[in-house]
């Protein structure tokens, strides 16, 4: 694979294990064994991998025509091939695991690249890609993961919950079968599940589940015509026919609060899936062909940015520019508040790129804390972007698969 790099790059990482941070001071494990001295283990340790001082950002990346997968490291700019998945639907991630989607199977990799927030400070991680296994289910599903647990919700709405240490040590393991099927995906939060549940003909209702299944709380709320959901800093977010559900807890406490469009938005217009910077609480969604939805979860404000004819669409959020690509196979920059343009590039894309609604396989846009990816699959490239700096093309990576599929895994 060759790099171009259009600026000096960052320095690489450092890929020993760092010194601990102020916030991990006097948090140190202490491991024993009977008859030897008791050693400490630093805070934070992971066994198999190496602490890192920066986010250890990957892409997995995938060739839906081929079935080839590759992971890019982005602090090494070094590429892996992985195995090569034949019918592959769709690739969703959680921050550490990467899920290739077929048609009755479920591939789970570990990118082997992670971060773990405490709140006060942060660990990076990195360790070796591996296979882990299959989950048996395919098209349709829904995989969403918290620090505990992956629930894995299949098309028909049957729910099963996996431990997330299983994952961690390379094997599927047995889940818990949840009971009764769901209007959704069932999303791990706050130490529990959040589960969408229909009755009869009915708007759906939200239940807060244990991790077993047993339903422990009902908020009084509805979603008629759920579909969409993001996980923030501020709970969690579920599209819904007149805006959205927040569903947020407050020791102990579960509560859903109804963040409406202020307005009637037709089917065609609505968000129906969300996408932003892990961590932030500003989501991104198109708003129909020529527009995108910015949804503001601390405001609890929905803002319409009239753009050109979307493709894709993300933020970092907190004052940062709304990143849109075009079907002229531009990047476009719009500030948030006021809806104008502020930045447009060169086209980037090998072929012009359909319309958001065209399918899963249009361009997609992964963004963090510094930079943006945009995969060009005709053109078998992905281009690294400084969203910071006027669009600026910082790196190009030249593959020898079309990346029709991508996700960032790191974060």
């Amino acid at each position: 694979m060759l790099v171009r790099r259009n600026v000096i790059s960052l320095a690489p990482a450092l890929l020993a294990v760092v010194l601990l941070t102020t916030g991990c001071a006097g948090q140190d494990d202490t491991k024993s064994t009977p008859g030897k001295p008791s050693s400490p283990t630093p805070h934070g340790y992971v066994e198999g991998a190496a602490e890192a001082a920066e986010q250890q950002s990957r892409l997995l990346l995938a060739d839906r025509g081929t079935g080839a997968t590759r992971v890019l490291d982005l602090i090494t700019g070094k590429v892996r091939e992985t195995a090569r998945r034949a019918g592959l639907t769709g690739l969703t991630t959680d921050g550490r695991f990467g899920y290739f989607q077929g048609a009755d199977a479920t591939h789970v990799l570990d990118s082997g690249a992670w971060t773990v927030d405490h709140g006060d400070h942060v660990h990076y991680y990195r360790a070796k890609i591996k296979d882990v296994g299959e989950f048996p289910v395919g098209t349709g599903s829904g995989i969403r993961s918290d620090t505990g647990v992956t629930v894995v919700t299949d098309a028909d709405g049957k729910a099963g919950v996996h431990s997330r240490a299983d994952l961690e040590k390379g094997t599927i393991g047995t889940p818990v079968e949840l009971p009764g099927a769901y209007a959704g995906a069932v999303m791990p939060y706050a130490e529990h599940l959040i589960a969408l549940r229909r009755d009869g003909k009915g708007p759906a209702k939200i239940d807060v589940l244990d991790r077993r299944g047993k339903r422990v709380a009902s908020p009084e709320a509805t979603c008629e015509a759920p579909r969409g959901d993001a996980v923030t800093r501020r709970g969690i977010v579920i599209g819904c026919a007149d805006g959205a559900l927040l569903v947020h807890e407050d020791d102990g406490d579960f509560t859903a609060e109804r963040i409406p469009y202020g307005e009637d938005v037709p089917a065609k217009e609505r968000a129906t899936e969300f996408r932003h910077r892990a961590g932030s609480t500003t989501l991104t969604a198109p708003a129909g062909n020529d527009a995108v939805w910015v949804l503001d979860v601390t405001r609890r404000a929905w803002t319409r940015v009239e753009t050109g004819p979307v493709v894709a669409a993300n933020t970092a959020g907190e004052g940062s520019p709304l990143v849109v690509l075009e079907t002229d196979g531009a990047l476009h920059a719009y500030d948030i508040a006021g809806g104008e343009e502020t930045t447009v590039t060169t086209s980037l894309l090998k072929d012009a790129p359909k319309a958001a609604t065209g399918g899963k396989t249009a361009p997609v846009i992964e963004i963090d804390r510094s930079r943006a990816y945009v995969n060009d699959p005709a053109g078998k490239r992905v281009y690294e972007i400084d969203y910071n700096d006027d669009l600026r093309v910082a790196r190009t990576f030249d593959l020898d698969v079309r990346p029709s599929l991508m996700v960032e895994t790191g974060r």
